[in-house]
């Protein structure tokens, strides 16, 4: 059987999956994080008690609690997109809310097989260890600083080149921001890490993720046991923002893209919202998760049609001392291109994603 046969056979097979499927059990670029917690060392901006940044560096979308100017990768249009969550006086009754919370989440459950199984019918693209994967996105971010209100920048292109080089290495990639509010604009930087890192969770090429476990629930045991959790968040939402990185910035095999989102649906805690917008202006369906210990909230939207990733959100659920009340949006990527190049520098010449 050939590879087309056998991705249709395993596709089947994901449709017609047990009903456990329908239980509700439950990175973008992370580098620039670091790279701007390095010039505040290098301006005098970070005390020197703040612990090095450790090595191979992942943003997080949501995190509030970034050093300055920094952003959490998020939505479009010049906007201070606020998504207001349900509740107070003009919210459903407890009860209802309970029942509501579930729906969403069994709602959520199906909607991650069935992407996993369009993912699993995609075509592959192998990745050479000498070659890097391109993507080039649309970011709003958190301007803001640590200690004041969310400041949503102007939209701007962010294109970055990830090494599959799978050594130990000190240089990840090549990042490139253009247009306003972009980090030294039209220059292309290094992403670098304080110590060499070897292929894995912090530098994951392609070959990596293609040696990941294909069962979820032997993935998930993975993730739960190598991710780095943040102060104040549960491990259950960093896996969940782990996995979103790793959806919107590598390429991987379709088995293993499958995987991902079939292990996402087993996390505690994930819903469905009907109708999300990327900072592109595309509509799609939100698979998201709300994280009580850290007060944010993450979200990954998705073609309605195709199924395919097109962006994500992060949003703070509540801080007292910044007066946010209801959920109030930190940042926002829309990936709009995807592709193997040989060199860094070099743009893809295919279509937009």
């Amino acid at each position: 059987m050939n590879a087309d046969g056998r991705r249709t056979e395993e596709a089947l097979e994901l449709l017609s999956a047990p009903a456990e499927w329908d239980l509700p059990p439950g990175r973008h670029l992370h580098y620039k994080d670091v790279l701007m917690q390095q010039i505040d060392q290098d301006l005098g901006h970070v005390p020197a008690s703040d612990p090095t940044p450790a090595p191979a560096p992942r943003r997080r979308l949501t995190r509030p609690a970034v050093l300055v100017p920094l952003a959490s990768t998020v939505l479009a249009g010049a906007l201070a997109l606020t998504l207001t969550v349900t509740g107070g006086a003009h919210g459903p009754a407890p009860t209802d809310r309970a029942a509501t919370d579930g729906a969403r989440a069994r709602s959520a459950s199906v909607t991650l097989n069935r992407i996993a199984v369009a993912a699993m019918a995609s075509d592959a693209t192998p990745v050479r260890d000498d070659q890097f994967v391109y993507v080039r996105s649309l970011t709003v971010e958190n301007k803001g600083t640590f200690e004041g209100p969310v400041e949503l920048g102007a939209p701007h292109t962010v294109e970055t080149w990830t090494s599959q080089d799978p050594r130990p290495l000190k240089t990840l990639g090549w990042m490139r921001e253009s247009g306003k509010d972009a980090v030294m604009p039209d220059e292309t930087i290094p992403i670098e890490s304080s110590d060499a890192v070897p292929a894995g969770i912090d530098h994951p090429t392609y070959a990596w993720l293609s040696s990941l476990p294909t069962d979820p629930d032997a993935l998930l045991t993975l993730l739960r046991r190598d991710v780095r959790v943040s102060d104040g968040e549960s491990r259950e939402q960093a896996v969940f923002s782990l996995i979103g990185d790793l959806l919107s910035q590598t390429l991987m095999p379709p088995r293993n893209t499958a995987a991902l989102y079939k292990a996402a649906a087993r996390i505690p805690g994930v819903e469905e919202i009907p109708n999300a917008v990327d900072v592109a202006g595309r509509h799609g369906i939100a698979i998201t998760r709300e994280d009580a210990s850290s007060a944010t909230r993450d979200e990954w939207i998705f073609d309605k049609r195709s199924l395919a990733f097109l962006g994500a959100r992060g949003f703070i659920t509540h801080d007292e001392q910044k007066g946010i009340t209801s959920d109030t949006l930190t940042g926002s990527t829309a990936v709009l291109r995807r592709a193997v190049v040989d060199g860094h520098g070099e743009e893809s010449a295919g279509a937009d994603s």
